[in-house]
């Protein structure tokens, strides 16, 4: 018994098969990776596309096929794609609703930088009042030191209480 026999039982050496031998492609493996990729960059969830566009390059992509592969024997599933993508305006569902998700965080932004400007002009404001009334402050100690003089008020006037 030689080494191929022992190794390749009942004549499987691949020697044997020349360079003709080839793995054999599962169809149906091929089919549910294109389904499952659509269905993938259709939801915007892709795990091997770099842009997630919906082009049929990024489903080959994504299924990992190759292009005569898909082309060869798989067209249909990749015009059934197109006419999916078609059919939601060429935008994933998930990028729509972040799409819709981004206007409202927009406007909510705009809203929350006018209050935060207005604030601001409020606060610059009651800063300049603070700043002329300490100076006013400042001003009348100063000319209460250089007038020397103070002149006191009379006392108030108490009333009795007794009646």
């Amino acid at each position: 018994m030689n080494e191929a026999s022992r190794l390749f039982p009942l004549g499987q050496d691949p020697a044997h098969l020349g360079r003709d031998h080839r793995r054999v492609r599962d169809r149906e493996a091929e089919r549910a990776a294109l389904r499952s990729a659509a269905n993938r960059l259709l939801a915007g969830t892709p795990l091997r596309s770099e842009t997630g566009r919906l082009t049929a390059t990024e489903l080959l992509r994504e299924s990992n096929l190759r292009r005569d592969v898909a082309y060869g024997d798989h067209r249909d599933l990749i015009e059934e794609f197109q006419a999916r993508v078609k059919a939601q305006n060429a935008t994933p569902a998930a990028m729509q609703e972040l799409a819709d998700r981004y206007g409202e965080v927009k406007e909510k932004l705009a809203a929350v930088t006018k209050k935060l400007a207005n604030e601001q002009a409020v606060s610059a404001a009651l800063r300049r009042i603070v700043a002329e009334l300490d100076l006013e402050l400042a001003h009348a100690r100063e000319q209460l030191e250089q007038s020397g003089t103070i002149t006191r008020l009379p006392a108030a006037r108490r009333r009795n209480r007794s009646g």
